[in-house]
């Protein structure tokens, strides 16, 4: 069902949404260096209705990124077949997003359509690579295009050294043609499985070289088995085989955050048992305890409180 897609978009965007400027600068040719500040909008918008009950519409992404010049996008994400019932509907969106945000001067309106662009996690024949708004106002033309990212197009290569981390939950799509034969041949749902299990190994390597955190690396598991579950459905062997193995890196991250912060918290005791005895000074109770010395120091101050 798309809502499982929209709901995995959304939530990766909203959780981790410093995941969303690598495809922004894929996307729009941007040059951002990801310590932008991003500002996130309501995605509900009601759309002016003649003659009928205003109709709410709910956008995937309705967010600015604060640069050198502050610039709004609007992302949507796709899994139908492109018809022109789509870009119908992103032009709405568009279109009231602007006059959410309109200023009116001394009786004239101004507006700004967000830079739209449409993720499609499945490529078909009619996929184009761009959309295209014509509008014909009383004084002159505007036109411009609406890119496309077509996430079926990019290897895992190319996700992981464009840092495009927010596709991977979708990965799975470029596997989906291939569902039946993995589903009935083991050997092959072994080498879906061991891709997988690269995927995983990757994103322990970007997690301990400090390029996401634990949160993030968990979300991108959490919404790739979401994501498997769904498109999977009818071949249980796809489902079960990857599934597995998301789940249990999920149960693995999740004992390495229960240990880690079992550690931390034997050193903060013993850093308190040291600060109670007096003895030390912050320095070698730091060294001795392994935190560092403003944690020591933080320690300390709780004490006197």
């Amino acid at each position: 069902m798309a809502n499982i897609y929209d709901g995995a978009f959304r939530t990766i965007l909203n959780d981790c949404r410093k995941l969303i400027i690598p495809v922004i600068n894929e996307i729009f040719g941007e040059t951002y260096t990801g310590d932008e500040e991003i500002r996130f909008f309501p995605n509900e918008h009601f759309l002016d209705q003649q003659d009928e009950a205003d109709k709410e519409r709910i956008t995937d992404t309705n967010f600015t990124v604060f640069g050198k010049i502050p610039k709004k996008y609007h992302v949507e994400c796709e899994s139908s077949l492109p018809d022109g019932r789509i870009t119908i509907r992103l032009f709405e969106y568009d279109a009231q997003i602007a006059l959410d945000e309109g200023e009116v001067t001394e009786e004239t309106l101004t507006v700004t359509f967000p830079n739209t662009a449409v993720l499609y996690l499945r490529t078909y024949k009619k996929t184009p690579d761009k959309m295209k708004y014509v509008i014909i106002t009383p004084g002159g033309t505007v036109q411009y295009d609406i890119p496309i990212m077509k996430v079926q197009k990019y290897s895992l290569d190319d996700i992981f050294e464009k840092r495009l981390l927010m596709l991977i939950p979708f990965y799975i799509f470029s596997h989906e043609n291939s569902f039946p034969e993995y589903n009935s041949n083991e050997q092959k749902l072994e080498k879906l499985k061991a891709e997988y299990q690269v995927i995983l190994e990757r994103l322990d390597g970007l997690e301990q070289q400090g390029v996401i955190g634990a949160f993030d690396k968990r979300t991108i598991i959490e919404l790739s088995g979401d994501v498997i579950k769904e498109i999977a459905q009818k071949y249980e062997n796809v489902q079960k085989g990857v599934g597995d193995i998301m789940g249990g890196a999920l149960i693995e991250t999740e004992a390495r955050r229960i240990l880690n912060k079992g550690i931390s918290e034997t050193k903060k005791e013993t850093a308190l048992r040291m600060l109670q005895d007096g003895e030390l000074s912050i320095d070698k109770i730091a060294k001795y305890s392994g935190l560092r010395v403003e944690d020591v120091e933080q320690l300390a101050g709780l004490q006197t409180v």
